[in-house]
C-alpha cells in the first residue's frame, strides 16, 4: 500500500523568508516537510498550541541560530507553509507575539482563499 504524498504549497512571503535560511538548514526543513507530506511527523516538528489543530512548527537549531518553519495540515488537500523566521531570543523559548499574530493572519488568508 502506498501512501499518497500531499502537495506542499507556500505562502509567497514564507518562501521568501525561507530562502534566506542557510542551505543546510533549508534541506533539513525540506526533509521534515517531506515527512509531513507523506503523512508522518518529523522529530523536529511539534504542534503549535493556540493556533488550532493541524498547525505545526519545525524548530531547528542550526549553527547557533534558532530557525522556525510553520506549516498547516488541515487546509484543503495540501500542506501549507505559513511562515518561516529566525527566532531572535528575547523571551527564552517563547515564540514572539508578533510572529504568532502574523501566523494567525496568514492562516486566515489561506482559509479565505481556499474558501
Amino acid at each position: 500500500m502506498t501512501r499518497e504524498t500531499r502537495p506542499v504549497s507556500w505562502i509567497k512571503a514564507a518562501l521568501k523568508e525561507f530562502d534566506t535560511f542557510p542551505e543546510g538548514a533549508r534541506s533539513i526543513c525540506l526533509a521534515a516537510l517531506t515527512i509531513a507530506a507523506e503523512g508522518g511527523k518529523s522529530d523536529i516538528a511539534k504542534p503549535m498550541h493556540g493556533l488550532g489543530s493541524g498547525v505545526f512548527e519545525i524548530a531547528l537549531q542550526f549553527k547557533g541560530e534558532a530557525l522556525r518553519l510553520v506549516y498547516a495540515l488541515q487546509l484543503g488537500d495540501e500542506i501549507w507553509v505559513i511562515h518561516a523566521f529566525q527566532k531572535k531570543s528575547t523571551q527564552g523559548i517563547k515564540t514572539p507575539q508578533r510572529e504568532i499574530d502574523l501566523i494567525r493572519e496568514r492562516l486566515k488568508r489561506v482559509k479565505e482563499m481556499l474558501g
